[in-house]
């Protein structure tokens, strides 16, 4: 497994060692004895995963404390364009986002620590999205950005008009800096 920086502080993609034969192939995508060697402040309690269609577009969305969150997520099946957008207010990239595309060939990852609003996209016709979060689901201590804050501007790769969002994250403002 290889650990991999990115531009933004503590924002990690992953690439998990992948072993391929005439069989297909196998790779761990989680092994916590080397989760709890580089990143000893993560516990991971909940895996979740969530299914959509070419377009949908999930987030921006984060939790507040006490109920922050840290993401490990990664895609199964398809392709989506993930997104991370940093909200520390100390951070030197404060209000920046990344952004990676996450597909079941490059079968990478993307550690999203407390203090990210998260996001994807799908791009393939269909894709299953995993991920594992180190905090339990509080819908009062949900939060969202709307996903096209032109403070942020953010490009999905994908025209608007493809874009479907839930009533949800229609109501999301603009992030204030």
């Amino acid at each position: 497994m290889e650990f991999i920086k990115t531009e933004i502080e503590d924002l990690i993609i992953i690439k998990p060692s992948v072993y391929k034969d005439g069989r297909g192939y196998f790779m761990e995508t989680f092994k916590e004895s080397i989760f709890e060697d580089k990143f000893p402040h993560i516990d991971f309690i909940q895996d979740n995963e969530s299914a959509s269609k070419y377009g949908i577009l999930r987030g921006l969305h984060f939790q507040i404390n006490p109920f922050s969150q840290t993401k490990l997520v990664r895609v199964s099946y398809g392709e989506v364009l993930d997104v991370a957008v940093d909200l520390r207010k100390k951070s030197k990239t404060f209000g920046k986002y990344f952004s990676i595309n996450l597909n079941s060939n490059n079968k990478l990852q993307l550690l999203i620590p407390r203090g990210f609003a998260h996001g994807y996209v799908v791009l393939s016709n269909y894709a299953v999205f995993n991920y594992k979060v180190d905090s339990i689901y509080s819908p009062k201590h949900e939060k969202g950005i709307i996903w096209n804050d032109p403070n942020i501007n953010i490009d999905w790769k994908i025209p608007i008009d493809e874009i479907k969002l839930s009533k949800k994250d229609k109501t999301f403002k603009n992030f204030n800096f």
